[in-house]
């Protein structure tokens, strides 16, 4: 049984592990800026997916699947409460009376449209910053800005790695209390929870101790030489060239889609273009059989 978060770091062979992270970040990062501030469905579902197939590209399934199934579960709650808390638009679904504190509730198509949007921006968001929770490795990021912010990389770099490491404690604490059998005492969420934070407690006191006889405390100039470039950083590059002016394009031009007060949606031209480069975009991680020499290899 896999007990490692869905979104933890795995080494692998992928485009995306083996590629700098400057190139990586600003692929990905094109793909995060359309998802969070794009307002266009088409656009939204195609970035969503692009992000997907790069994901599976690079073996990152699990976190990809979880992503998924987060963001559907956000998306419909978004879409629910939106329905509720707005009234406007003229195309009146149920008329549901007077609510405590919501006042006159009207459910109308327009205001489940526009949280269709908002459910859709998380759900894209979510995908892409699980791809680059999964193919990027926090230690390569924390000794890329070392030299910059050195407590602050070491603080987001050990976050990243002990959350989790706690997770997977939860999950076996928890099915080690369930193995007690019938006649022990029930264990409680409090008692799960003050052992989850004394593990994690010793845990970080071994953490620092280490990091003090490693000289983390010492200052001093970082060491270490440049980067090697890898083969892979091309591609991403003018990937990145081509999808972050796109991306801003389609963002300066607006979408052709508004909720109220009636749905209208009216994609052009630049909206398919966009839609199309994003949605082939996610395959620039993929290698010629490269799943298949990861499934033999």
């Amino acid at each position: 049984m896999n007990r490692l978060s869905p979104l933890a770091y795995v080494p692998r062979r992928g485009t995306l592990q083996t590629a700098s992270l400057a190139p990586v970040a600003f692929y990905l990062g094109a793909y995060l800026v359309i998802c969070f501030l794009s307002r266009d469905p088409a656009v939204l579902v195609a970035a969503t997916a692009g992000a997907a197939l790069a994901g599976y590209g690079c073996e990152a399934d699990r976190a990809v699947r979880f992503s998924i199934r987060l963001g559907l579960f956000l998306g419909v709650t978004m879409v629910v409460i939106n329905g509720l808390v707005t009234s406007r638009g003229a195309t009146v679904v149920a008329r549901l009376g007077e609510w405590p504190v919501l006042g006159r509730v009207d459910l109308t198509g327009e205001a489940f449209a526009a949280g269709a949007i908002i459910g859709l921006r998380a759900l894209g968001t979510m995908v892409v910053i699980a791809v680059y929770s999964a193919c990027v490795d926090p230690d390569r990021v924390l000794r890329a800005v070392h030299r910059v912010a050195r407590r602050s990389a070491l603080t987001a770099s050990l976050i990243s790695r002990l959350v989790p490491l706690a997770s997977a404690d939860q999950a076996k604490l928890s099915e080690a209390a369930g193995l007690r059998g019938p006649g022990a005492v029930p264990v409680g969420r409090m008692a799960l929870a003050q052992r989850l934070l004394g593990g994690s407690l010793d845990r970080a006191v071994d953490v620092a101790a280490t990091l003090e006889l490693r000289g983390y405390g010492q200052g001093g100039a970082g060491g270490g030489g440049r980067a090697v470039p890898s083969r892979y950083d091309r591609r991403f590059w003018i990937a990145g060239a081509i999808l972050f002016p796109a991306a801003l394009l389609s963002l300066a031009t607006g979408s052709g889609f508004d909720a109220y007060p009636q749905v209208e949606y009216a994609p052009e031209s630049l909206s398919l273009v966009v839609t199309a480069l994003f949605l082939v975009g996610g395959l620039v991680p993929w290698r010629r059989g490269g799943r298949a020499r990861a499934a033999h290899g």
